[in-house]
């Protein structure tokens, strides 16, 4: 790669709902694409790195994206690398509103089928270089774009003179309350068990409880299949044009959560295939070599089948006596926890209609026990982990 060129990645980046947006949180890759070490910037306030030019639009855009408690919404603009011989490096910045923090990710933007990607998946997309205008894609049915900001009409004073100018016509601010209850979470990409390694507040999982562990400890174990499916598709959607992990866009799902957690690694063995008379799964693909051999011996198979399973039969009376046993014991656990299901739900019955004869207005009951919420989440990969935004499901 030329090393005058920008890294193709992106980093993870939290800011504060201050008007200087300082840098709570930075992932190891800002290195790669901008020149700092993460802890040169923590601290600091990120509009810092902000061309002058959009110094003004950018600072407005933070208060706006706060106040209007905005999710996966991607902004470009441009920001100084620490290289002065860099200048300033055009980045695609996704954000999302996290109670009281503002999440998202800063990447090397430049036109081509990511940049398609990227602002397809998200809700909003604003331009605020005027050299970015063939970076928006925008979907048929969306409004038309706010009119582009104005460019500083001087341009023959002294360029400091126009940089103090465009600060000072600034918007102020105090810092901005919470926002709607989220939980900001960044996962290892690079392990099958996704372990936590952020965790942004205390609203939906204990930051105590959570960090170190597998995600999928708290996922319920009926959506962990489907869960896995998701980050396996943002994991691919995360690749750059040169195969190196970076950013892609934004990915919507729903599933439950476990507050308290489980233990993922305890996996239920799946249940045994059925299979074809050649040995194949039923629905598996079969290894051609593994077809042929089957194929061969099928005959010297089914010879001697019958046989062996009229010798087990035969010899082993016990074990089918057994068997059928445990068969039996099963079928009167799942009828006894079938009876103890409509019990509990005839007594929910009944309590709600003395409620409604005393005229008690009482909410619906929970869906879902104590330990459990149905949350709304949204996921993106990024160079140094995947994000996850989980808040409550409202449906």
């Amino acid at each position: 790669m030329d090393s005058s060129s920008p890294a193709c990645v992106s980093f993870i980046g939290i800011v504060d709902f201050t008007e200087d947006a300082n840098w709570v949180y930075c992932s190891e890759s800002v290195y790669d694409l901008l020149g700092y070490e993460p802890h040169e910037l923590i601290k600091t306030s990120s509009l810092n790195l902000v061309h002058p030019d959009e110094f003004s639009e950018v600072k407005e855009l933070h208060y706006t994206t706060i106040s209007q408690d905005q999710a996966a919404v991607l902004a470009y603009l441009r920001m100084r690398h620490k290289d002065p011989y860099k200048g300033y490096i055009l980045c695609g910045i996704s954000r999302t509103v996290c109670q009281n923090v503002l999440v998202g990710s800063v990447s090397f933007a430049a036109p081509g089928p990511k940049a398609m990607h990227n602002a397809s998946t998200a809700q909003e997309v604003k331009i605020i270089t005027p050299t970015a205008k063939d970076l928006e894609f925008r979907r048929w049915n969306d409004p038309n774009p706010m009119p582009p900001c104005p460019i500083p009409p001087s341009r023959g004073g002294s360029p400091d003179r126009e940089h103090r100018r465009d600060r000072a016509r600034a918007i102020t601010f105090d810092p901005l309350p919470e926002q709607s209850i989220r939980t900001a979470l960044i996962l290892d990409r690079f392990s099958v068990n996704c372990g936590i390694l952020y965790c942004a507040n205390d609203s939906l999982l204990s930051t105590t409880t959570c960090m170190g562990r597998s995600f999928f400890d708290f996922v319920a174990r009926k959506d962990e299949d489907l869960v896995r499916s998701w980050i396996d598709v943002i994991k691919g959607w995360g690749v750059n044009e040169r195969g190196q992990p970076s950013d892609g866009g934004f990915g919507f799902g729903k599933f439950t959560v476990l507050v308290d957690g489980r233990d993922s690694s305890i996996r239920h063995p799946d249940p045994v295939p059925s299979r074809h008379r050649n040995g194949a799964h039923a629905h598996g693909h079969a290894d051609p070599h593994a077809s042929a051999h089957s194929h061969l011996h099928s005959h010297s198979h089914s010879r001697t089948r019958d046989a062996r399973s009229h010798q087990y039969a035969s010899s082993s009376p016990t074990t089918a006596l057994r068997d059928r046993d445990r068969e039996r014991d099963r079928d009167r656990e799942r009828d006894r926890d079938r009876d103890r299901d409509r019990d509990r739900e005839r007594d929910r019955e009944r309590e709600r209609d003395r409620d409604r004869d005393r005229g008690l207005m009482r909410p619906p009951p929970r869906p879902r026990s104590d330990g459990e919420l149905i949350v709304d989440a949204i996921f993106s990969a990024h160079s140094d982990g995947l994000m996850v935004i989980l808040r409550k499901s409202s449906a």
